[in-house]
């Protein structure tokens, strides 16, 4: 077949040609089924237009292949798609970012919302819930494990900027989930599986049902799928916070910033409120501090029995009392991957009123509920709380009770007041509470009813769709008030926190637990309530023959869109302010009831979108010109108009071109602009506090200077530290350009015999301005490290005042003293241009009829040649001291600069698959590559990060298609994800879950009987 007629044939919006993937999909099907597909890329049903513009199609034999459990594990398998920042192993302590059974869509790296995805080509409800990303502003995804993978009979992405005809969100590309429709019969499936040396396993059951009626036909599409959860013990990256043990051999062998195990420790840390003596020598320090620890580590000044004593000043965690720290995965196995059950349900239907007006509708429902055990709480220091002296446990309590009786648990010796003095909790884990369960339901469902026909040689289209997206995540807590409400009685009901943890290793959970009556009395549950929708109405009309112009027939399309967006985040009243703490002992207010997490308000918004497109497919030159190295030449012409209720208004346009030079050899081209405004979190939030551990730099500089550490990646000095950021109704939509260049090559010189090739290159560039970001907190501390050095202070870093403890550790270092940092203060802006460039490869050849059988190969490369961010003034100022010397190298100053490589950036990303049919017999293989990437997390004293290494995994299924007796119509397919056993490289966190799954080799079996 020949480069042209395979165009006109297998065009209604696509070519192979313009494909990665598409080649052994098409082929399987024939000229009627053919007329059938419209690919993403464009508006005009029955043009050529998306020749011009690179698509990646997955078919039948591309999913398969694959053999995705899940719509996440799907889209890592596209080279194209960058890191995935929500995923179901990213499981913070805390409601305060997107949990459960979620997975982001991030095409080209260029950011989650930089993407569009549509199912069966209309916009999708964005997932409700938010999370940080790289610039630590608040981000919204499509939600990839709502699509139902079974369900799919292919995946659509195209990999060029879309937002002339998309709208807002397709800076990088468009994604079109397309389902099965127009089915007739029954169709049962059932799957199992699990990851070998781990207690992962998966239960999937599906069906498909369809009816073909006088006028129509219904198909309804529904799957059930129990996954069971991955422990942190099923692997020796995730055993442990502790990754030190994994690095020993390297150059990080023995780094500090390894051992990840949490600061905020069952060994509690408090302060008096004056400095307390025993037989005349210092309990606490000059400041009132003490920790708990075991008598085995070094410096006890009071002995309290069971092998513990009190050590005065603060709690270390670092040299020899390293073992205080808290390793919350060894001590609950806690979660990596939460056990899920999820159900998706899809209705389609679509009826004839006349023979030229077609009534279509879809009616979807998806939820999922996930269960994950993770750490036990812990304080921030942002809430202190102060314990009564008169608190049972208190070791400094009065002498006798109110009651009179004798205080059993103050210590002899001491000179505290008989009446005691009152001590404040400043870092504790409750660890004998016990892990906390969460608990996330997700749901979405989609309603569409809509009208198709022709009129006046126009294809016409309209319809109505409503969706709406609703998550609940339940998770234990502890209240503020509760607890201290529990701390100030005086009898053994009292919680006690004074003690420690686990004698035999001391970074395990505490064995002496409060009674279970303390412990009932301060949980709570807490609930987070978000829900996001869409509502959206459009008419469009295409015509691919307009007029006639020498080259041939304009094709064109025009149509109207309105939606409407909502978004709702209702916090747990706890955290909204609703419930706030009040020391009853200080009478100092706090905003927020809830240890652990920082409080947030609730936040909401909505828009409105008008918007219009109109697009034309040109043809300026055809083969019956007969024009030398001109065999025919296509133009793409597109622009949008869109209007937002609290974004203003924005047109872009875009063009494409198509250039059949010599029969299977075509170039092609497009240049287009695009927009993303604001989410409505970024624009409608008032004050978001965030607390995210960072390392406090002047204290690493004082602990330098005085000696106590010989480099800065000896440092321990980091913690939780509170940023207040702020939301911004001035923030511009980000703008963006995009332009790309490519080649298509089927060569046609190669006898039928040795099958169909195709190959593809594609050069593309897209630069983005008005970025939304921040100057991040750990940036802040940063900067306030260099104006404390030259002698001035950063006022966005906000601290307490220097206690003598503080004063001590400065002293000698040249450099004033300074206190613990309360919170930083930001506010979301838009940042200066990032630019990345790239090369996409592809190649798909096809071999059919032969008497060995049907033979199908595709493989698909993403080059990342550039990333970089400009970095703001603020950021630009770190970097120059950094590079004069006044900042030591071993600093990550985040925000800006050359990104390829950096975490997850790789340089290199590709993909492959093959499969071989032979009468009954099917074989399939799916291979994937991915590059080395630098983990910032992990650097050494001159900068160097380390290196996390590439990985190559592949995949293998057979199936047998029975077809005589009771067993006709049934199919058997046996297969293994990562046949070689190979375990996500080694990072800093254990492993890059942005970039890899969390567990080796995986076996399957499923059976599919049709009826």
């Amino acid at each position: 077949m020949t480069f042209k007629s395979w165009g006109r044939r297998a065009l209604l919006g696509t070519s192979m040609l313009g494909l990665v993937g598409v080649g052994s999909a098409l082929a399987q099907a024939d000229d009627s089924m053919v007329q059938e597909i419209v690919v993403v890329g464009s508006q005009i049903q029955g043009a050529r237009i998306t020749d011009a513009v690179p698509v990646t199609v997955l078919g039948q034999e591309e999913l398969q292949a694959v053999a995705a459990a899940s719509g996440d594990e799907l889209f890592r398998s596209i080279p194209q798609m960058g890191d995935v920042s929500f995923n179901s192993a990213y499981l913070p302590n805390s409601s305060n970012s997107a949990r459960g059974d979620v997975g982001s869509v991030n095409l080209r790296n260029l950011g989650v919302g930089n993407t569009l995805v549509l199912l069966n080509g209309r916009r999708v409800v964005t997932h409700p819930t938010s999370r940080a990303d790289e610039n630590l502003v608040p981000v919204l995804t499509y939600n990839t494990n709502a699509i139902p993978v079974n369900g799919l009979q292919r995946l659509e992405v195209l990999r060029d900027g879309a937002a002339a005809l998309y709208g807002s969100d397709a800076v990088a590309g468009v994604v079109n989930t397309v389902l099965r429709t127009d089915y007739h019969g029954v169709t049962l499936e059932a799957q199992y599986g699990g990851a070998e040396g781990t207690g992962l396993r998966q239960t999937d059951l599906s069906g498909l049902f369809g009816h073909n009626f006088d006028r129509g036909n219904l198909t309804l599409f529904a799957s059930y799928t129990d996954r069971s959860a991955l422990n942190a013990s099923d692997q020796a990256y995730t055993a442990s916070a502790d990754r030190t043990p994994l690095f020993v051999g390297t150059r990080f062998e023995g780094a500090a910033s390894l051992d990840g195990r949490s600061t905020v420790t069952p060994w509690g840390y408090f302060q008096a409120d004056g400095v307390v003596r025993r037989n005349g020598a210092l309990v606490t320090s000059t400041a009132g501090f003490f920790h708990y620890q075991p008598e085995t580590n070094p410096g006890c000044a009071a002995s309290v029995g069971g092998g513990y004593c009190i050590d005065d000043g603060a709690i270390a965690t670092s040299g020899v009392d390293r073992n205080l720290r808290f390793d919350a995965p060894a001590a609950y196995d806690t979660t990596v991957i939460p056990e899920v059950e999820r159900i998706n349900l899809f209705l389609t239907g679509n009826y004839d009123l006349t023979d030229d007006v077609t009534a279509f509708g879809e009616l979807g429902y998806y939820t999922a509920t996930t269960r994950a055990i993770q750490s036990s709480t812990g304080t921030l220091a942002a809430l202190p709380i102060t314990i009564p002296a008169a608190s049972y446990y208190n070791p400094f309590g009065p002498v006798t009770f109110a009651n009179g009786a004798v205080n059993p648990n103050r210590l002899p010796g001491i000179d505290a007041p008989a009446a005691g003095r009152n001590v404040t909790l400043r870092t504790y884990n409750f660890s004998d509470v016990g892990a906390n369960q969460v608990d996330v339901e997700n749901s979405q469902w989609r309603g569409l009813v809509g009208l198709r026909g022709q009129r006046f040689g126009f294809n016409w289209e309209g319809a109505l769709l409503y969706s709406k997206a609703e998550v609940e995540d339940v998770s234990d807590g502890i209240s503020a008030t509760l607890l201290q409400r529990q701390l100030s009685l005086s009898t053994p009901d009292a919680y006690n926190p004074f003690g420690g943890a686990n004698l035999a290793n001391p970074s395990l959970a505490d064995d002496k637990r409060s009674s279970q009556a303390a412990i009932d009395a301060i949980k709570v549950k807490t609930i987070r309530r978000n829900t996001s929708s869409l509502a959206l109405a459009d008419f469009k009309v295409s015509r691919p023959d307009l007029f006639a112009l020498p080259g041939g027939d304009v094709g064109m399309a025009a149509g109207l869109e309105f939606r409407r967006e909502t978004q709702k985040d209702d916090r747990d009243a706890r955290v909204d302010g609703t419930i706030n703490f009040t020391d009853s002992v200080t009478g100092q207010a706090y905003v927020g009831d809830l240890i652990g997490t920082s409080p947030s308000p609730d936040t909401k918004g909505s828009r409105t979108v008008n918007s219009a497109f109109l697009e034309f497919l040109v043809p300026v030159v055809s083969p019956d010109m007969n024009i030398p190295l001109m065999q025919s030449f296509e133009m793409q012409l597109a622009g949008r108009y869109e209007d937002f209720s609290d974004a203003g208004s924005v047109a872009k346009p875009k063009a494409a071109f198509a250039w059949d030079v010599i029969d299977g050899v075509r170039l092609r081209g497009s240049w287009a602009q695009g927009f993303k405004a604001p989410n409505l979190e970024q624009v409608n939030a008032t004050l978001v506090t965030r607390s995210n551990t960072r390392t406090d730099y002047v204290r690493c500089e004082a602990d330098l200077r005085a000696g106590r550490i010989t480099s800065f990646s000896a440092c321990s000095r980091s913690g939780s530290t509170t940023a207040r950021r702020a939301g911004n109704p001035d923030l511009r939509p980000e703008e963006s350009e995009t332009w790309a260049v490519g080649a298509v090559f089927e060569p046609q010189f190669l006898p039928p015999g040795v099958g169909n090739f195709v190959f593809t290159v594609d050069y593309w560039r897209v630069k983005q301005q008005g970025i939304v970001g921040l100057f991040g907190e750990g940036n802040a501390l940063t900067l306030d490290y260099l104006m404390r050095v030259q002698g001035s202070t950063n006022p966005a870093v906000v601290r307490a005042a220097p206690t003598p403890d503080d004063i001590a550790a400065f002293a000698g270092t040249g450099l004033d003293p300074v206190g613990q940092v309360l919170y930083v203060t930001d506010q979301y802006r838009n940042l200066l241009p990032q630019e990345a460039r790239g090369i996409d490869f592809g190649a798909t050849w096809s071999l059919r009829g032969t008497r060995y059988g049907d033979f199908s190969v595709s493989a698909n490369a993403a080059h990342l040649l550039k990333f970089y961010r400009q970095p703001s003034d603020d950021i630009q100022t770190l970097l120059d001291a950094q590079a004069a010397g006044q900042i030591n190298a071993g600093f990550n100053i985040g925000g800006g600069g050359d990104l390829v490589r950096d975490g997850g950036r790789p340089e290199w990303k590709w993909s492959a698959s093959a499969t071989w049919r032979y009468e009954q017999f099917t074989l399939g293989a799916f291979t994937q590559y991915v590059g080395d990437v630098q983990d910032f997390d992990l650097v050494d004293a001159n900068g160097s990060p380390w290196i996390v290494d590439s990985q190559i995994t592949g995949n293998l299924y057979g199936q047998y298609d029975f077809s005589e007796g009771l067993a006709a119509d049934t199919r058997l397919r046996v297969g293994v994800r990562n046949i070689t056993d190979e375990k996500p490289p080694l990072a800093a966190d254990g492993y890059l879950a942005e970039l890899y799954t969390p567990y080796g080799r995986y076996w399957y079996v499923s059976v599919r009987k049709s009826f």
